[in-house]
């Protein structure tokens, strides 16, 4: 199957190491794509609610497709987010074409994108860790309900549903939060002189041209959502944007007959050995 070409791609929150990840879902997607950058925009493994009881083969399989990009020689940025924060004490750290960063200034086809993770807007983040991370526990653990549930639905020829979808149309507090999110992250991009602005961490994908709130001038705010429920990616390409929505009847015929070319070539080309030093050589 030929790979489609991209221009940029970027995926977020994606929680290698939950329940609730998508990671064979995101893995087709890795697959069917040929970019000429990608950007990983925070919370790719969770690391705060890591555990060495489950890994499975699949989360790491999407690790392997994307250090497969990174020896194939395409620019990797990975942008630390709240739940792999961890990471950000290796900030600045390289090898070969990939970048460890907090946040990115890129120049696209002659306008400038602001691109983070996005949680230094959360109120909850600056204050209070602790309920941010036993929220996002129970957010992990709703999850793997809904997904017993949709096992049910399905089996019965339901169609699925989310349920955290559904708790957050009801409560006008969380739509009341990802609008201030997004104002916040328009206003400052305007102020900076931004014509992008692309953040994550709301498990939210969106494209909207947004004006300041002092209406000084407006930016096109983006988010690439999610691959705990939305499993979606936003692609740049001939100067347009698009979210991808993951649709399973578009990769029915996808087989997984190059996973073990992805570990073979990494062996040959990647010195894990070589990687681990430099990570001990950084600043802690």
């Amino acid at each position: 199957m030929a790979k489609r070409e991209v221009d940029i791609v970027v995926i977020s929150d994606v929680h290698l190491g939950t329940y609730g990840c998508h990671a064979k879902e995101l893995l087709k997607y890795l697959k069917s794509i040929k970019p000429k950058i990608l950007i990983l925009n925070g919370d790719i493994i969770d690391i705060w609610q890591f555990s060495k009881s489950y890994w499975p083969e699949a989360h790491m399989k999407v690790v392997r497709r994307i250090l497969k990009f990174v020896t194939d020689g395409i620019p990797v940025y990975y942008l630390t987010g709240n739940h792999d924060e961890m990471l950000r004490k290796f900030t600045d750290f390289n090898l070969g074409s990939f970048q460890l960063l907090d946040k990115i200034v890129l120049n696209i086809d002659g306008k400038k994108a602001w691109i983070f993770h996005g949680d230094v807007f959360d109120v909850t983040m600056q204050h209070s860790k602790w309920l941010a991370k036993l929220g996002a526990v129970g957010y992990d653990t709703l999850i793997l309900i809904n997904s017993f549930t949709n096992w049910l639905l399905t089996s019965f020829g339901r169609q699925k549903m989310s349920f955290s979808q559904k708790v957050k149309a009801r409560f006008k507090e969380a739509v009341k939060f990802i609008n201030q999110f997004e104002q916040t992250a328009a206003d400052l991009a305007v102020d900076k002189n931004y014509q992008y602005v692309i953040c994550g961490h709301i498990h939210h994908a969106e494209i909207r041209e947004m004006e300041s709130t002092d209406k000084t001038g407006s930016v096109l705010y983006l988010n690439s959502g999610d691959w705990v429920e939305s499993l979606s990616a936003l692609e740049y390409n001939n100067g347009d944007w698009k979210i991808f929505k993951y649709n399973p009847d578009d990769f029915k015929s996808d087989a997984d007959e190059d996973d073990k070319t992805d570990a073979e070539d990494l062996d040959a080309k990647l010195d894990v050995k070589i990687l681990f030093e430099r990570f001990k050589q950084e600043p802690g």
